[in-house]
């Protein structure tokens, strides 16, 4: 009965007794079926008289409801999410030869089930355990103390030790190893766990919200996309558009220039909105551009739950915070005392606050590795609170433009339901600044320090502006890690990985303003975000099968009666450029650090003879005693347990270096390629798809035409303000100019201004050095030589000049090679301004790199430079 009657009505059940009666009916008197079923039809053809929820439609299962009227413009559906996108609903109304004689029937919209809640994930940049007030630093953070009085506080929260990873396994719930990310994008290399993509059998968060009816969008840093994958010719799926977010708004990489991001992207399209607008700061405008998202879904779709992932670039150097927040904080004069006292101030904090326990230590100071405060000069301490105080304005600028953010939620009454998960921090606090500071972080990346009398000299006002990539002392970094030993990129120690977190959802969590101390990590936000939308993960995208998520929910601990059970996630290894340790239920086994963070030459000792320590993080919360020699058995138990943890997530093949790394060929748009050929402009092709220069021989040859009246503007550049070079005509004359990260520039210019017509310009360097094969050896011998330019007219030379020194390892990272115009910041601020469109007419411009190649006698003097080395040592 039920099957015919749902061919007249579909989407449609009859209760039994109903049933029993019709099928009386019908069996008695058969001649009256065809009136009785047409008069069910009518009746079902008048939604308003049967309206009913929670009903199961044609080819959907038990598990999922259709709320209202199946095949109504209006009906809704929440799926079981075990496959993505959901399986095609079955089209549950009639077809015949007109519409008339037809019955529409519309698939019902996907939806989470009612009650639902936003989230909003909050994940800042380079800032250790100490550095928020919200866990006993001196600088305020007031968003993040409003999330945990209106929350929890977690104290024993992980990251992975540096950028990328913490972030692919923030949105993929897995280790970072897991998803492809070792290390950093642009340390990328051939093997599964560093080759930097997150591949289709670990779909993101964003994906699997989105394909169960959530708003998802993505504002701020996005260092998930392969660096060598992120030029306009694509591809786009390991861009957050194609990892399920819906919208984006961001920049791509590891950090960028806050005044002038050269590398900001919408969607997929690169955007420069800073172009005539001096007041422009990035950190300002991805509020706001988060905060029309948020109102603009309310407009829309009020009913439908949002998922918003906010990433700003704060606190990753450059710090640049506006002026007004450097007089706020510099007023406060919070560093006068200087790091060791600043260590003091914040472990008393802490202790107060209870976010330590009331018997943890602090880890003693590194006499070995740092000056003591009362070491320094006057002058170095000048520069040093100078350096702290625009830190701390960058660290307060950030936190109130993201309490905007979460301000904007309250305003449309929807905080309540909103789970807030805010993160302080992807890493510690980062030591990459070098032992003094430097005004340029590119300069740093390329082994150049820049003196406390040149900083003071020629950045000391400017610091924080949009002349400066600035970037503070390690000191500094270490206090910042209070009450724990060691800084970003250690993977070892707890400076480098323990991460304030709050969590707030006021609809649930009642035990506000709380602390929980379970043991926790980057890995568990994913299943805590799941389990509190009640979503479950899918089983199969796209057709893929998905490979299990690797963390563990942290939704128990939002009950009050948790407050002290056991962490349910028990083991956890930790491992960044060889530096490695590994926990288990309270013990934590760590091997000493080898290489410094702001040291870029790996460590002599092969990575499989690093010594390792032990720790009882029980009795010991700072990691501050080392009991190895007291526990052998227990040591040895816990390396077993690393080995077969590294083994399980693809940690395999460990790799020591550094910076060798950052120069490693991958297999962008220019592998394999020595000849390049544009002849129209193009900008934006960001660095890691350009083809480099670096430690090599090249020409270019442009052919242009040049107007009556003359000409001038850009050919081609690569780089800006901070590191790199361009090719151009300034006032009709040819320039070609290397910056040398902000510390010189070499410039080769024609004497005469071009005339009308068409010619050849050439810039033609060679390069003294063996090249960077030398490094396979150990030696970086071959890097960063000399060489001499020659500037050519129509075949004539015009300049001929000698560069002592080159770039070695990396130009500006967040600037793009640009054909025909200059986007970001220029490379030489006095000769021109962006964006210094070319007015001539580009017919061809060519680039020929012939990169050197070692010979068999410049091999065999290697290797035996390399032999006596070892027997030095």
């Amino acid at each position: 009965m039920n099957k015919l009657f749902t061919k007249v009505c579909p989407g449609r059940t009859l209760p039994g007794a109903v049933v029993g009666a019709l099928l009386f009916l019908l069996t008695a008197t058969p001649a009256s079926a065809g009136p009785i079923l047409e008069g069910l039809e009518r009746l079902f053809e008048h939604p308003t008289k049967v309206v009913r929820t929670d009903q199961i439609a044609p080819g959907v299962s038990s598990e999922e409801k259709i709320t209202g009227v199946p095949g109504s413009p209006s009906a809704t559906i929440t799926i079981d999410g075990k496959q993505l996108p959901a399986p095609l609903q079955q089209f549950g109304g009639t077809i015949n030869k007109t519409a008339p004689e037809s019955k529409p029937y519309w698939p019902a919209t996907i939806t989470p089930a009612k009650g639902t809640p936003n989230v909003l994930l909050i994940i800042t940049d380079d800032a250790g355990f100490g550095v928020p007030s919200t866990f006993g630093g001196v600088i305020p953070t007031p968003a993040l103390d409003r999330v945990a009085a209106n929350g929890l506080r977690y104290t024993n929260f992980h990251s992975t030790a540096l950028c990328s990873p913490t972030r692919a396994a923030l949105i993929t719930g897995r280790n970072h190893h897991s998803v492809g990310y070792g290390v950093i994008a642009e340390q990328a290399t051939g093997y599964p766990g560093y080759d930097s993509f997150i591949t289709k059998d670990k779909a993101t968060v964003g994906r699997i919200l989105r394909d169960n009816g959530f708003a998802t969008a993505w504002f701020g840093k996005n260092h998930n996309t392969p660096s060598f994958q992120a030029s306009q010719a694509g591809p786009f799926d390991q861009w957050p558009t194609g990892m399920g977010f819906e919208y984006f708004y961001g920049f791509m990489g590891g950090d960028t220039n806050q005044w002038e991001p050269g590398n900001l992207v919408r969607n997929t399209t690169p955007i420069y909105p800073f172009e005539g607008n001096p007041s422009y700061n990035l950190t300002t405008a991805m509020a706001d551009e988060a905060i029309d998202y948020i109102n603009r879904m309310n407009a829309l779709t009020p009913d439908k739950p949002f998922f918003v992932k906010y990433a700003p670039g704060g606190t990753h150097a450059p710090h640049h915070p506006t002026p007004e927040w450097i007089r706020k904080i510099s007023d406060l004069h919070l560093f006068d005392q200087g790091w060791n006292k600043l260590r003091e101030t914040i472990f008393a904090n802490q202790k107060k606050l209870g976010v330590i326990p009331q018997d943890a230590k602090l880890t003693p100071w590194p006499d070995d590795l740092l000056k003591k405060w009362d070491q320094l000069t006057t002058d170095e301490k000048k520069m040093f609170i100078r350096q702290a105080d625009v830190f701390a304005a960058y660290v307060a600028y950030t936190d109130y433009e993201i309490g905007r953010v979460i301000q904007a939620v309250d305003d449309l009454g929807k905080l309540d339901n909103t789970l807030v998960i805010y993160i302080e921090g992807d890493n510690g606090t980062s030591a990459e600044g070098t032992l003094t500071g430097t005004p340029n972080e590119v300069a740093m990346f390329n082994g150049v320090d820049v003196p406390v009398e040149a900083q003071l000299k020629y950045f000391y006002d400017a610091w924080g502006s949009n002349r400066t990539y600035n970037h503070m002392a390690v000191p500094w970094a270490w206090a910042f890690d209070t009450p724990f030993s060691w800084t970003k990129q250690i993977a070892s120690h707890l400076g480098g990985v323990r991460q304030g977190m709050a969590i707030s959802w006021p609809k649930k969590i009642t035990d506000k303003g709380g602390i929980r101390t379970q043991f926790h990590h980057v890995i568990d936000v994913v299943p805590t975000i799941l389990e509190a939308t009640g979503v479950k993960a899918p089983e199969l995208v796209d057709g893929i099968k998905q490979s299990p998520i690797e963390g563990v929910s942290m939704l128990y601990t939002f009950d009050k009666k948790n407050e002290k059970v056991p962490s349910t996630h028990q083991t956890q290894y930790f491992e960044m450029m060889g530096d490695r340790a590994i926990y288990s239920d309270g013990w934590l086994a760590s091997t000493k650090v080898m290489r410094a963070p702001w040291v870029h030459t790996p460590p002599k000792e092969s990575v499989l003879d690093y010594p390792w320590e032990l720790y009882n993080l029980n009795n010991d919360w700072t990691q501050s005693e080392d009991i190895a020699a007291k526990n052998p058995a227990k040591l040895k138990e816990m390396q077993e347990l690393f080995w077969k943890e590294a083994g399980k997530y693809q940690v395999l093949p460990l790799d020591s270096t550094m910076i060798d790394r950052l120069i490693t060929p991958r297999p962008s748009i220019t592998a394999g390629r020595t000849v390049f050929t544009w002849t129209r402009p193009l900008s934006g092709t960001p660095n890691g798809d350009a083809p480099s220069l670096l430690n090599a021989s090249y020409t270019f040859k442009a052919e242009v035409e040049i107007p009556q009246g003359g000409a001038e503007g850009m050919m081609i550049t690569q780089g800006g303000r901070f590191a790199g070079y361009g090719f151009y005509l300034l006032k009709g004359k040819p320039v070609f100019l290397w910056n040398l990260v902000d510390l010189k520039r070499i410039k080769w210019e024609g004497p005469e201004a071009l005339t009308p017509g068409k010619h050849t310009l050439e810039f033609d360097f060679k390069y003294d050095g063996m090249g960077p094969g030398t490094m396979v050896f150990g030696s970086y011998a071959g890097i960063g030589q000399g060489g001499t330019g020659v500037l050519k007219v129509d075949g004539k030379a015009v300049s001929t000049q000698k560069m002592v020194h080159t770039i070695p390892f990396i130009l500006a990272w967040d600037e793009n090679l640009d054909i025909g115009s200059d986007t970001g910041s220029p490379v030489n601020d006095t000769d021109y301004q962006v964006p210094f469109k070319f007015t001539g007419k580009i017919e061809k411009i060519t680039l020929t790199i012939d990169r050197p190649k070692l010979s068999p006698e410049g091999i065999k003097k290697l290797e035996q430079a390399k032999r006596n080395n070892k027997v030095s040592e």
